[in-house]
């Protein structure tokens, strides 16, 4: 969740450590903090509530001189979100500052055991146990800092990201992680640390991922140190990032949302690059070409995901057993690791996450790794956890998400899990060569639509404003356009903070139906495939009990058109593709209201874009 920035070099450290923190606010936001160590040798930690604009502000009139330093945005676990609780922490003696990202699951029985050895507590946050932890080992084992973290993480349960700094060394930065993300860039004569590459991008494209359960020291003059928590020494790699700084920025955009759900022709174009042929008649990934034999001796097919993922997920299970005739369960990961599950050695797992760094799905796949099933990843930060871990997978390639409410993730996962859909069913020949080609050949013309229901943007964007008067939203869908029902009513939700539920529109009857009233908006997904004519059903009880309705519709349809209050129309395509059109509406409907309420779209108030704890 939290976001992390570190610096060790010969230039001022903290513009680089605030301008890092403004790209990694995404991550967090609760509050924000800096600890430097300037020339003279005193450490300067400074905190502040809020966004790390708030911080900057505070710092104004401070000291930031010094050339190494840490900063970190917190997204609350332990303690409210105040000044107090932010980070940096100093230990008791205020010799040593921390950052840490994740949970330490048993800091109430470490907190108590230095209590009785007479430290004391200013904050509720674990993180303040993890550094009087790390001081009391090296003032009573006599041992250097870095020898000091690695004997204090071996007391910990939980997972972490962290970064310390020691004033009487202050050469020195160490670094630790297990179960959140960390990596160090490589500069001339300085290092970076970070939760991910967005602060680290401009300043070098060298980079190092660091592993769980590894320490790292940087200093000056030295090669990266890396050992394990136990002392083993391990050798870096080195590896290129494929990252440019345009992409982090908003390009023209109000917020960075609506540039993302701009992207997505672009987007969408990338990831298949390469994958579909230039005659749109074949596609090759090579994570199914390596691993056919896996995917054809399936007998089971377990999706895993958190989110909005999940959602693409449940697209995925449609398509999968349309085409290749295998079984499909998709799980959510927080659920999955817990209820105990039968998972067989012939089965695969497709593990989703925009971050590659999901708390629960990444130790759902450890789960179901430990019980001999391949697994295959769909994620799009390259060098991320999940796909590091796993068997196989599929990048997406969309480039960084920066708004919390994922937008062409989405669509580039759905685009993804077609594809390999497709291939398990040509594989299998459980699907007809013209079925295959046709579908190939369409979702090749997909983001060229997606730009003709952009152009509505506009229209959207004019009734959008009616809207925001209410409280409660029910979207409906039936087939492929289910999830997307669900989907769409999460956007809202998120980033608007209007409650709203997705339904399969047969199930409005069972009970959702006692809701509709003329202060209730019904958003259908009624595109001109399979369910159309009961969809249309749907839409008339709906207008029956004066509902009024939003309808995502095929263009030139007549009868939707007559009966709902508003329109927006997609073009045709297979009905396995609908959800890459229908999807756009919902994504801007939800962007326009929740602007016109005056929220934060792109950093919606309790959320983080990287969920890195349970």
């Amino acid at each position: 969740m939290c976001g992390i920035v570190g610096y060790i070099g010969k230039r001022k450290a903290y513009p680089i450590l605030i301008k890092g923190l403004h790209r990694l606010e995404y991550r967090g936001y609760d509050s924000a903090g800096v600890a430097l160590i300037n020339e003279a040798g005193q450490l300067n930690v400074y905190k502040a509530k809020g966004k790390v604009a708030e911080l900057e502000a505070f710092c104004a009139e401070k000291d930031t001189e010094g050339s190494i330093g840490i900063a970190h945005t917190r997204w609350a676990t332990h303690g409210e979100p105040n000044t107090v609780n932010a980070h940096p922490h100093y230990s008791e003696s205020e010799r040593l500052a921390i950052i840490h990202n994740g949970i330490i699951e048993n800091y109430a029985v470490l907190k108590a055991g230095l209590m009785e050895q007479g430290y004391t507590f200013k904050s509720d946050t674990d993180t303040e146990v993890l550094v009087q932890l790390v001081e009391y080992t090296q003032v009573n084992q006599h041992v250097d800092l870095k020898t000091a973290v690695q004997l204090a993480l071996q007391q910990v349960i939980g997972a972490y990201a962290i970064a310390i700094l020691d004033k009487t060394h202050p050469d020195t930065l160490i670094a630790a992680r297990k179960g959140s993300p960390l990596v160090v860039g490589i500069g001339e004569n300085e290092y970076f640390l970070a939760s991910d590459a967005t602060p680290i991008v401009e300043y070098t494209d060298k980079v190092i991922y660091i592993d769980d359960e590894e320490v790292v020291s940087l200093r000056i003059g030295e090669e990266v140190d890396i050992t394990t928590i136990n002392n083993v020494t391990k050798t870096p790699e080195i590896k290129r990032l494929e990252l440019s700084l345009s992409q982090l920025e908003k390009g023209g955009y109000p917020h960075f949302m609506l540039k993302e759900i701009f992207e997505q022709p672009r987007t969408l174009t990338d990831s298949m690059r390469g994958r579909v042929n230039v005659r749109q008649d074949n596609i090759a990934l090579s994570g199914f070409i390596d691993n056919k034999d896996r995917f054809l001796n399936a007998k089971r097919i377990i999706i895993t995901a958190c989110g909005t993922s999940w959602h693409a997920g449940l697209i995925a299970m449609y398509a999968i057993e349309e085409f290749a005739q295998i079984p499909v369960e998709v799980e959510y990961s927080s659920e999955f690791r817990y209820r105990k599950p039968v998972i067989n050695k012939d089965d695969v797992v497709i593990a989703i996450s925009q971050s590659g760094e999901t708390a629960d799905t990444l130790a759902a796949i450890q789960l179901a790794k430990s019980k001999g099933a391949f697994i295959f990843s769909i994620c799009n930060v390259v060098g991320a956890s999940i796909p590091r871990v796993s068997d196989s997978g599929c990048y997406t390639h969309v480039g960084p998400e920066i708004g919390v409410a994922s937008t062409k993730a989405f669509t580039a996962q759905v685009v993804a899990l077609t594809m390999l859909a497709l291939c398990i069913g040509k594989a299998k020949g459980t699907m007809t060569e013209e079925q295959y080609l046709r579908i190939v050949r369409e979702l090749g013309q997909i983001p060229d639509k997606i730009e003709r229901v952009l152009g509505q943007n506009k229209r959207i964007s004019d009734f959008a404003k009616t809207f925001t008067y209410a409280q409660n939203f029910i979207y409906l869908g039936r087939g492929y356009n289910f999830p997307v029902a669900m989907e769409g009513a999460l956007k809202l939700k998120e980033i608007s903070y209007i409650h709203a539920e997705g339904y399969p529109a047969a199930e409005m009857k069972h009970g959702p139906i006692a809701l509709i009233s003329q202060e209730m908006p019904v958003v259908v997904v009624a595109p001109h495939c399979g369910t159309y004519e009961k969809v249309v059903s749907n839409i008339q009880e709906i207008k029956a009990r004066k509902g009024r309705v939003i309808a995502v519709v095929t263009e030139g349809d007549e009868l939707v058109s007559k009966i709902a209050d508003y329109i927006i129309e997609v073009p045709q395509t297979e009905e396995c593709l609908t959800p890459l059109l229908t999807v756009i509406p919902l994504q801007l409907l939800a962007y326009h209201i929740a602007v016109v309420k005056g929220c934060d779209v792109d950093q919606p108030r309790n959320l983080a874009k990287s969920v890195t704890v349970e």
